[in-house]
């Protein structure tokens, strides 16, 4: 859900940076709070039907879209801030400062390719970077950022990834301006700037490394993969036998698990789960004999149902059920998919 209000929210931005306003006055206020809100509405609806279409998804928050509200206007005050009219509000501002802003977009959800098209990106926003006497100076990619503002710097992965656009602009540009990368955290309404060499280089490695093989790509068990979440683990048996091994399997308030479900209520959700673990590295189910109560509900229920509707008989995923109470709860944030791991060989 938090990406898809970060979709949203981008969305509603970018069509606010690519508006009409011929036929408006320069001076006419009380115009943008209502064209904002419809933009985010028209994507709010979009990105809905998007979301219920998934077949592995977790409750839509409709309370979500108060947030998706908050982070638009921190992004109108960003984008205000930028041209010069810091502290005026969208109900204030006059159709002439947004002109102003729309005379410096450049590019609005561009992508960005290498000529070899090993590597590419999709900016956000690249705006004309402007002094104080009308002068372009340079580029600025503004990427926008709807997730947790950093304490201090961005984080690695953050960094990594604007001076990547930044520096396939340049490659893409014989004589290209000074450029300059730019994260902009709507929580906060700050701008923060990503400062470092090239990336391209690191980057291509990593290409190289990433090319499809026969062999699947060894893997990396411990705490960080398989003690927390990973979206693979319904395939990947090496995260089971790792929580057997080290003696955490289903010792979490919240846990993974495979189980065989012995009994199920349609109309209650409840149910009788026997607890599996694995009978070799390749992940084979063997039932423990131990059996617990087990409730679905919401979005869990439904992905049960889901399920059992194709006809699934065997071993079931349980992914981060709420197991601290007698009966595990599986709900709206939970996966419940088919238990069905790929052997490395």
């Amino acid at each position: 859900m938090a990406a898809s209000v970060g979709t949203i929210v981008h969305g509603s931005v970018e069509d606010l940076l690519q508006i009409d306003l011929s036929g408006r006055g320069a001076d006419e206020t009380h115009w943008l709070p209502e064209m904002a809100e419809g933009f985010l509405q028209t994507r709010w609806q979009e990105e809905k039907e998007v979301f219920m279409a998934t077949p592995r998804r977790p409750m839509w928050k409709e309370k979500d879209w108060d947030k998706a509200k908050k982070q638009q206007r921190g992004a109108l005050r960003m984008l205000l801030e930028f041209v010069g009219a810091e502290g005026m509000t969208p109900l204030k501002t006059p159709v002439k400062v947004w002109r102003n802003l729309l005379k410096r977009v450049i590019a609005v959800e561009g992508e960005l390719r290498t000529s070899d098209n090993k590597l590419m990106g999709r900016l956000d926003m690249l705006f004309a970077d402007i002094d104080s006497k009308g002068q372009m100076q340079g580029w600025i990619v503004a990427d926008l950022k709807t997730g947790r503002a950093p304490e201090h710097d961005l984080k690695p992965e953050v960094q990594r990834q604007l001076l990547l656009y930044r520096d396939i602009l340049i490659s893409n540009n014989q004589n290209p301006p000074p450029v300059k990368t730019e994260g902009w955290y709507t929580v906060n309404s700050t701008r923060y700037t990503a400062v470092g060499k090239s990336v391209l280089e690191d980057a291509l490695v990593a290409w190289e490394a990433t090319q499809p093989t026969t062999t699947p790509l060894p893997p990396k068990v411990g705490k960080d993969s398989c003690g927390g979440f990973c979206d693979w683990k319904a395939w990947c048996p090496h995260w089971w036998n790792w929580r057997l091994e080290n003696g955490t399997l289903g010792t979490e308030d919240f846990s993974d698990a495979v189980i065989l479900l012995q009994h199920f209520d349609a109309v209650s959700g409840s149910g009788v789960a026997e607890i599996c673990e694995p009978a070799n590295a390749e992940g084979r189910a063997m039932p423990t004999g131990l059996q617990i109560p087990i409730s679905f509900d919401g979005r869990g229920k439904e992905a049960l149902q889901e399920l059992l509707a194709t006809g699934h008989q065997g071993p079931i995923f349980i992914g981060s059920a709420m197991t601290a109470r007698g009966t595990w709860r599986v709900g709206h944030w939970c996966d419940v998919l088919p238990w069905s791991p790929i052997a490395d060989a």
